[in-house]
């Protein structure tokens, strides 16, 4: 099958010269070359724009979710885990962020179930980038980038923090990963290829850099 969809750095990744893989429509590095422990003893970062998301909102949102079987965070800016490793922000009182795992299909159900919408919620189509930072000098890399502490996130937290980084509105959670800190980060896909390119360099300065998606820790 054919790749449908397009990550917003695949330029960036292609100069790297991956192992490419096809995953949820859209090529995805999985590899690339140098990828080893090394680079997240310093701080590596990994493209994860492949996986599906999805977003809705609206005063009937949390209840539409609940009987979808979707047990939301009660606490805004916050984020829960979903079947398959995926995850789940409320982003205001009434307003969710979804993606999927590697090889989960919630995303899927929950789109297609809510269609056009329903009383009191409407879907917000999420095209943003995503990517993963993780790495043993990654709050070296946060410092540089962003005013928020986020080394001060603790791992059983689930604080979800709509900040900037680098000039950039991001969606950003900590995992939950116990060997070292894990991020992920969400973007607009316009900005991408610039968030992208400054978070390798500033990585590469600590002695990491990027890394394929097969590559994060599990």
């Amino acid at each position: 099958m054919k790749a449908n969809r397009c990550s917003p750095v695949h330029a960036q990744l292609a100069a790297l010269q991956p192992q490419w893989e096809e995953r949820r429509g859209m090529k995805s590095a999985s590899r690339i070359a140098g990828d080893d422990a090394t680079k997240l003893q310093a701080a590596a970062l990994a493209d994860l724009s492949f996986l599906p998301r999805f977003g809705l909102k609206g005063p009937g949102a949390q209840q539409w979710l609940e009987n979808q079987g979707i047990a939301p965070p009660a606490q805004t800016n916050s984020w829960a885990s979903l079947p398959g490793a995926g995850v789940i922000a409320r982003l205001g009182q009434s307003e969710f962020f979804l993606e999927d795992g590697a090889a989960a299909d919630t995303v899927a159900a929950i789109q297609t179930a809510l269609g056009p919408g329903a009383p009191g919620v409407y879907p917000v189509i999420r095209q943003d980038a995503g990517f993963a930072l993780a790495g043993m000098r990654v709050n070296e890399l946060l410092v540089q980038t962003c005013n928020v502490n986020f080394a001060g996130f603790g791992q059983g937290e689930h604080t979800a923090v709509m900040t900037q980084m680098i000039g950039v509105s991001v969606l950003a959670i900590r995992t939950e990963h116990e060997q070292m800190p894990c991020y992920r980060l969400w973007c607009d896909p316009t900005f991408a290829p610039y968030f992208w390119a400054t978070l390798v360099q500033i990585a590469a300065e600590l002695g990491g850099g990027a890394i394929g998606a097969d590559s994060l820790p599990g």
